[in-house]
């Protein structure tokens, strides 16, 4: 299992101390999200500091941006880090995309879709010197000067990973995907029951293989080098389970573990503006639910129970905050030995 870590964003000169550390403590991988700041920029100081770690975002919003735009980030981005880069997009809800990117409202699988296909029709015209004629419903490109061409530095093409929730979005992660990039907010159940069918529906449409998709994520970690502070972790388990819990578009794994009603709950507390009591009622066993939960001398087993066979990647952190204790590296290595089914991703020009 390959274990993630998150880049500092809200500081760009504190970008490439931590990325050594990161590397040098055996991090598999790099991640930015975009939340209060840019999920690019962190990666261009991360590229060019280290040498070995992966570095990805997940995730960035991909409507507000064209693909174009993102192509020629994640294109330099791969350059700059001699091959590291994955890029991980997400369409986000529709009151996020209308009021606060101003970006107008389509179903978003079909969108993001026909997203990537653009994305790897500009890539490839890059690469090979196509003439780049892509025609779709949402995105249209056909102009290309040689001018604007970036130079090919014969890397691989960027992986692309998707945010996917609802059956659709599955669907089509697992179709066009090179992995996908799950919700915290998920069960071992709903994984087993809802989630890996879809992707398996969609990989049989383009023939891609469990070995060459990687899952990334589908639940929490609370763990900590002492009971205390593995009690800590998981009260913020706790809250972001509560927080997530008041979404009705989350509720599809409440209702398999009969807690529909905890949903409702939330979501008039929510409505009721009583935000500060709503993790007050979650209780322990429905964290359980959505955790592994130990302190540092047995959270690897438990990691295996919860993910084991599932997920390819996680991160320790519960939440972007960077709460969690330093992995000790004896447990770093207990975590990245248990099997999963990623070998690698297949990404050909």
């Amino acid at each position: 299992m390959r274990v993630l870590n998150t880049l500092p964003q809200d500081n760009l000169r504190a970008v490439a101390a931590a990325a050594l550390a990161s590397e040098a403590a055996g991090y598999d991988g790099l991640m930015t999200m975009e939340n209060k700041h840019d999920p690019f920029l962190a990666h261009a100081i991360a590229a060019v500091s280290t040498g070995r770690i992966e570095l990805g975002t997940s995730v960035a919003i991909a409507f507000p941006r064209s693909p174009m735009v993102v192509a020629n980030a994640a294109w330099d981005l791969q350059n700059a880090s001699n091959g590291r880069f994955v890029l991980g997009l997400g369409p986000q809800i529709r009151p996020h995309n209308e009021k606060r990117f101003s970006v107008a409202w389509t179903a978003p699988a079909p969108r993001l879709r026909e997203y990537v296909q653009a994305l790897r029709a500009i890539w490839t015209s890059w690469e090979t010197g196509e003439k780049l004629d892509f025609r779709g419903k949402h995105y249209t490109f056909t102009l290309m000067p040689p001018y604007f061409m970036p130079p090919s530095t014969g890397q691989k093409m960027v992986p692309v990973t998707l945010a996917a929730v609802g059956p659709h979005s599955l669907r089509m992660a697992g179709e066009v995907g090179d992995g996908v990039r799950l919700h915290g907010f998920c069960t071992r159940r709903y994984m087993e029951v809802e989630i890996l069918p879809k992707l398996q529906e969609g990989m049989a449409k383009t023939g891609r293989t469990r070995e060459n998709f990687e899952i990334t994520g589908g639940g929490f970690i609370a763990t900590g080098t002492t009971e205390e502070s593995t009690a800590r972790m998981f009260e913020i388990v706790r809250n972001r389970v509560a927080f997530y819990g008041t979404t009705p578009s989350y509720w599809p794994v409440f209702e398999l573990h009969g807690l529909g009603d905890l949903g409702r709950e939330l979501n008039a507390m929510s409505k009721a503006g009583k935000w500060g009591e709503l993790a007050s009622r979650v209780p322990d066993d429905v964290v359980h639910l959505f955790a592994a939960v130990g302190t540092h001398k047995d959270i690897a087993q438990r990691i295996a129970e919860r993910f084991g066979g599932l997920s390819d990647a996680l991160s320790l952190q519960p939440d972007s905050t960077g709460a969690s204790e330093e992995i000790p590296p004896d447990l770093m290595q207990d975590i990245k030995r248990i099997p999963t089914p990623f070998t690698g991703y297949k990404t050909p020009w």
